[in-house]
């Protein structure tokens, strides 16, 4: 079974802007899911998404990196007791900004669980990184 999600994109947009974007709790609750979130190591932050017929998703986590263009935390879905990690780095390239995504740690869930989450990740984070374009545009 396949353990790491990874997407690039390069933003026609200077690499402090995309930093923002991914960083700020303010900007994420715009583009991404409502978000109690610091870019501080050891921060436990909360992203919710709004209620539907499914209810109410909420993600939280640590914050364990957050250096200029470096951010990584873990990613436990409400109402499971298992730890992923995301990873985000930026890069300044002469177009703009490149975006590298990670999410790791998909094993982590057992069975067919995993397989289904491991769709749902990806499936996810590609819409994510549509949402993150359009925002910056």
């Amino acid at each position: 079974m396949k353990d790491i999600i990874t997407k690039e994109k390069v933003f026609n947009h200077p690499i402090d802007k995309v930093w923002n974007a991914i960083s700020k709790g303010e900007e994420i609750s715009i583009w991404f899911l409502k978000a109690d979130f610091k870019a501080e190591k050891g921060y436990r932050y909360t992203f919710s998404s709004e209620p539907n017929e499914k209810g109410c998703t909420t993600i939280h986590g640590i914050i364990k990196e957050a250096t200029p263009y470096v951010l990584i935390y873990t990613w436990i879905v409400a109402d499971t007791d298992v730890e992923t990690t995301v990873t985000w780095i930026l890069e300044s390239v002469a177009e703009g900004t490149k975006l590298y995504l990670k999410h790791s740690g998909i094993s982590n869930y057992t069975g067919d669980t995993a397989i289904a989450m491991f769709e749902s990740f990806d499936d996810g984070w590609t819409g994510c990184i549509n949402q993150l374009t359009d925002y910056l545009n």
